[in-house]
């Protein structure tokens, strides 16, 4: 148990002397209180804007890169696992490696964190570009695939760690951090529209190629059908570039108008210290800050099995449920439905707050994954499962990144004396999740090689059928239990929210409050 973390369940607020708290409701001195930062509804929706792209091109590769590398890049089963294990497991560990370079940086005339997004947007685009073109390179598509994919993951972290740390940035007002932190999770779900959308319906125009009777498949290439092959494979490797090229756009388009709308802020406590804290040993106190491993624990869980349904939804509707030439509009069903439920979510954790939020959320997932295991293939079926299924999605998205900055807020309570920590908290958030995605992608598609998997296949055996059927519905339900379970230890509720509210408030008026002496900072710093 960390030091410290025995007292979890009070509050920092109840160790403050009275003088102090009772600070920022004595009128100033020798100057008037400073108005709270209020954020523009403009200003949200910069900020939010700045979340499509993650969201665009990772809803684009997590649905349709391993059909892609199996079914249009040709790349073996077996060859197409260590593809999105290795990028996913090289994505997760570049989130701390730049959160310790982001740690590292000086505040300059755009921020801290600006930089970062506005340098890294380029070079991302033209490699996620190069991940959906087939090179002429039969024996090193494995090496373009997998060096083009884990430079993106580099490139497009140097956007996103920056860019979810900035959530402590754009004010200091808890109340306009989670509104903004709503406004980014709704565009970042209609992103996702965006990425299936785009990526869905393009490709889905595309006539892909597929045989009967896999084993002919060489044969067919000589004859009038090999013929026909061959211009249908082409025009779907043409469409998915196409994609591409509509995507990246799309992400220029929301960096350039992030940069230009939000504006970095920094702490007035934190200003008047010189340095931040050492990386490592700000790793060291964040990694035994009790609330932040109980909350990416849980998480940890969760996000995995939605993950799992992410990286298998296509090839299972294809080939389990047979709806080769529905699936695009089975996931545009779910993530409308979660666009549209995102702003009751965000109504529901305000009334009823977020741990009930979670618990409420999340298994609403399970009942329908339960009848899509257990229903026969229908399509009518499918669609209602699809569209409930969006509802407990827009739970996932907003309630991780709602409940992060709370867990910042109770660190810096029992923290005063360190700052630049939020990139650590943000950044190993992520590594976790990514790095369990990239072992249950890379399983899950070495499952389907071991069960038989046969590439171009208009339908597969049984086998592969049943492995599907347990990756999306079975697998995802456990997990999805399991986090459940460990949100039970996460002690941060509502009462302690408003606690910390009033302690952190009492701690900026204090700070920036031109009466405040040296010797009333040190006794409110040893006290915290």
């Amino acid at each position: 148990m960390a030091k410290g973390e025995g007292a979890e369940s009070g509050s920092a607020a109840g160790l403050l002397p009275t003088s102090i708290l009772q600070a920022s409701e004595r009128p100033a001195q020798k100057e008037p209180k400073k108005k709270k930062q209020q954020l523009s509804v403009c200003n949200k929706l910069c900020y939010a804007v700045g979340g499509a792209p993650y969201q665009v091109t990772g809803c684009a590769l997590g649905f349709f890169l391993q059909i892609y590398l199996l079914d249009v890049a040709q790349v073996g089963p077996f060859s197409a696992s260590i593809i999105l294990f290795v990028g996913r497991a090289w994505d997760a560990i570049t989130d701390p490696l730049v959160g310790f370079c982001i740690s590292k940086s000086s505040w300059t005339c755009l921020g801290r964190l600006m930089p970062w997004i506005i340098f890294s947007t380029p070079l991302a685009v033209i490699a996620y570009f190069l991940i959906w073109f087939v090179p002429d390179i039969p024996q090193g598509q494995t090496y373009w695939y997998l060096l083009f994919y884990c430079l993106f993951e580099t490139l497009v972290t140097c956007f996103h760690v920056p860019y979810s740390a900035l959530t402590m940035f754009i004010s200091t007002e808890q109340t306009e951090r989670d509104s903004a932190t709503a406004y980014r999770m709704t565009v970042e779900v209609l992103g996702t529209v965006l990425g299936t959308a785009i990526q869905g319906q393009i490709v889905g125009q595309a006539d892909m190629p597929c045989f009967q009777d896999h084993n002919s498949s060489a044969e067919a290439s000589q004859s009038t059908n090999g013929t026909h092959y061959i211009t249908s494979h082409r025009e779907t490797q043409n469409a998915y570039l196409l994609a591409a090229g509509v995507i990246a756009f799309i992400y220029v388009i929301c960096a350039v108008i992030l940069t230009l709308g939000v504006r970095e802020r920094r702490e007035p406590y934190e200003a008047k210290q010189a340095e931040p804290i050492a990386y490592f040993q700000g790793l060291r106190l964040v990694m035994s800050h009790g609330p932040y491993i109980k909350l990416i624990t849980g998480f940890l869980f969760t996000s995995l099995a939605f993950m799992l349904v992410e990286g298998n939804f296509v090839l299972f509707c294809t080939y389990t449920l047979g709806f080769r030439n529905e699936f695009q509009n089975l996931l545009l069903a779910i993530m409308l439905s979660a666009t549209f439920t995102i702003p009751v979510w965000q109504w529901f954790l305000t009334r009823f707050g977020k741990k009930t939020a979670v618990y409420v959320g999340i298994s609403s997932a399970v009942p329908f994954l339960i009848l899509v295991a257990l229903m026969e293939s229908n399509l009518i079926v499918t669609y209602v499962v699809a569209v409930a299924a969006g509802i407990s999605v827009a739970a996932a998205f907003l309630l991780p990144w709602s409940m992060l900055p709370d867990v910042i807020d109770d660190f810096h309570l029992k923290q005063p004396h360190f700052h630049g920590t939020e990139p650590i908290f943000f950044s190993f958030y992520v590594f976790f999740t990514k790095f369990a995605s990239g072992v249950s992608l890379g399983i899950s598609t070495l499952s389907l090689h071991f069960a038989g998997y046969k590439t171009l296949s208009c339908s597969q055996p049984e086998h592969v059928k049943f492995t599907l059927n347990m990756l999306v519905t079975m697998a995802p339900i456990v997990l999805i239990l399991l986090g459940l379970l460990l949100f039970k230890l996460y002690p941060i509720d509502e009462e302690r929210r408003r606690q910390n509210k009033k302690a952190l408030q009492a701690l900026r008026d204090e700070a920036s409050s031109s009466g405040c002496s040296e010797t009333d900072s040190t006794e409110l710093a040893s006290i915290l």
